[in-house]
């Protein structure tokens, strides 16, 4: 896709695409509407390139078993590493132990081996 596609000609590109799998797969409209839990008059919508929602981009992907293509459109992003850095001075130094109350000196006496 083009980055200079005004967002009506990408509606129309992602609906163009959305058809041809449709197609692909042999799969009517009102098969994939069906299944979606979408009317057939929604499908036929999308692939013309009319506004649309999320879920209905969803809820077809998911009939076409292409859901996981999301994943190559939109990467989780993970922690950018300036946020790592700013979370790193915030982040744990020591522990306190589990009875913050227990001296060092009955800490201490414990040694390897014993029980």
């Amino acid at each position: 896709m083009n980055h200079d596609w005004s967002d009506q000609r990408v509606v129309q590109e992602i609906g163009q695409r959305l058809r041809q799998e449709r197609l692909n797969q042999n799969l009517t409209q009102a098969e994939v509407g069906r299944q979606a839990g979408l009317r057939t008059a929604t499908i036929s919508n999308v692939e013309r390139g009319k506004d649309f929602s999320v879920s209905t981009l969803v809820a077809v992907l998911r009939v076409l078993d292409r859901l996981e293509n999301l994943e190559s459109f939109l990467p989780d992003p993970g922690i950018s590493p300036m946020q790592l850095l700013r979370e790193r001075g915030n982040a744990r130094q020591r522990a306190t132990g589990r009875d913050s109350r227990t001296s060092e000196a009955t800490v201490s006496t414990w040694a390897w081996g014993e029980s």
